[in-house]
């Protein structure tokens, strides 16, 4: 399997469908009657992460005549994932016309791919509606709508295999935390499983990698939250703790940002619960603390 490209923010969800491969196999579970489509049909069309700081799991795919917008939801599910989605599709757009210099104020029509909006739930909610609709934002009202399909996996597809991989993830988490033995025994089970078998014997280092930099991240933002919570309540500063927040997300991504390509991320691992080693990264590459 060729060597793929990880970004310092990628999910595993990211990963895995920015892959030619697992791309063909998740547009065929939706477009089976497609079979002839072939791998070098597919451009990636995810840019920047436009609503977060933290990790990608929206995934933009354009094929043939269609552009697929898919947002990854986890164990927590909104209806607000319409208008994140509408969102993302505006952006993508936008982008889409100027690579091709079109004028939207010409007299011809512009011809632009047919956008299919998506929302790949791996959580254990049952009602889950199966459309979220962006009128149901608005009262069922209004001049513009958006559908996203809700997909669940249930099933042996690429995209059910990943719903298992996460679920199963997910129950280790609750046995042990966000730690190492969590994502050991994630590995172990969905090998014993036959689950998402092939990408995680070629590439255990990189979601390991992925997974630990998660729960760091996850781990931080909480002894954070908890920390400026504090010194909130104590200061009666609500402003305060929200500018707090945000310098410190900020902070530790643009640590991220400038580590991972010298192959030095373990380093802010280390320094997450060590203030001295945090303001010394910081300090090397000019930055507030």
């Amino acid at each position: 399997m060729p060597e793929m490209k990880r970004t310092f923010k990628d999910s595993v969800f990211t990963y895995l469908f920015s892959e030619p491969q697992y791309m063909r196999e998740l547009y065929l579970y939706l477009h089976p009657e497609d079979s002839d489509v072939t791998e070098d049909e597919f451009q990636l069309v995810t840019t920047e992460n436009i609503l977060s700081v933290g990790q990608y799991n929206d995934l933009g795919i354009q094929v043939r005549d269609r552009l697929l917008l898919l947002v990854e939801a986890q164990s927590v599910f909104s209806v607000n994932i319409a208008l994140r989605l509408l969102m993302y599709l505006v952006v993508t757009y936008k982008a889409y016309i100027a690579a091709h210099e079109m004028s939207l104020y010409s007299t011809k029509a512009v011809t632009v791919p047919l956008a299919e909006l998506y929302v790949v739930y791996t959580g254990t909610k049952e009602d889950v509606p199966e459309t979220l609709r962006l009128s149901d934002l608005c009262g069922g009202r209004g001049s513009v709508e958006v559908e996203v399909t809700v997909l669940r996996g249930g099933d042996s597809s690429i995209l059910g295999q990943y719903v298992d991989f996460c679920k199963i993830a997910d129950e280790q988490r609750k046995l042990h935390g966000l730690t190492k033995v969590t994502i050991q025994e994630t590995m172990r089970i969905c090998q014993e499983k036959g689950i998402l078998t092939p990408f995680l014997a070629s590439r255990r280092k990189e979601v390991v990698d992925i997974m630990e930099m998660l729960f760091s991240q996850e781990e931080v933002w909480e002894m954070t939250k908890k920390e400026i919570a504090r010194d909130a309540r104590q200061e009666g500063m609500q402003a305060g703790m929200q500018a707090g927040m945000q310098k410190v997300t900020a902070l530790y991504s643009e640590l991220q940002r400038r580590l991972d390509p010298l192959g030095r991320v373990g380093e802010l691992l280390a320094a997450l619960s060590d203030a001295d080693k945090l303001a010394a990264l910081a300090r090397e590459f000019g930055l507030s603390i």
